[in-house]
């Protein structure tokens, strides 16, 4: 018994010291369902629109920024909607706070820059998906970038957005939520 005690003790000890420490995405807000916390005010909606707390950590060497997008992939409009893009996040910060999204209250690190989201606006804008459509997931993905900065604004649009990400990503890590109403 003492001898295999002893063998499942190694073995838990050699499987730690190689597990890998993986680029990880958390929230202490969201869990697998939006509320009306997070929900948009206006299309119908009538939410406090509050981008929820994100934090990352063990991003790969070399990243030089971050940038978070939170996108719906169900609504239905052929591509999507994007709901929220930050980029320039400086390589030294592993958070973005409760309402962070909200341009007035200038929650967001310095030189991180919000830009125009699907509903025309920069900032967060929450899930408010059609009545009756059913469920849509909404994936939140931070980027650990190989530049400091992507040399855009916040009029760029998500696309734009999203191509300087796809040539500039060392490594992503996701959650998703689920809204409906």
């Amino acid at each position: 018994m003492q001898k295999v005690t002893l063998f499942l003790f190694f073995l838990l000890i050699s499987t730690l010291s190689f597990a890998q420490e993986t680029f990880t995405l958390s929230s202490t807000d969201i869990g697998g369902q939006a509320t009306k916390t997070e929900e948009f005010n206006g299309f119908g909606c009538t939410g406090e629109n509050q981008s929820p707390q994100l934090s990352w950590s063990n991003a790969p060497e070399g990243t030089k920024s971050f940038a978070i997008t939170v996108y719906d992939p169900d609504a239905p409009t052929g591509s999507g909607w994007w709901h929220w893009v930050v980029f320039d996040i400086p390589a030294n910060i592993n958070e973005l706070v409760t309402g962070a999204g909200n341009l007035k209250a200038n929650l967001t690190p310095k030189g991180a820059i919000q830009s125009v989201t699907n509903y025309g606006v920069a900032g967060y804008g929450g899930p408010c998906p059609p009545e009756n459509h059913g469920l849509h997931q909404y994936i939140v993905t931070v980027y650990a970038l190989k530049t400091d900065k992507l040399g855009l604004d916040a009029t760029t649009n998500p696309a734009t957005v999203g191509y300087y990400l796809w040539n500039n990503t060392i490594a992503k890590a996701s959650l998703v939520f689920y809204y409906q109403r």
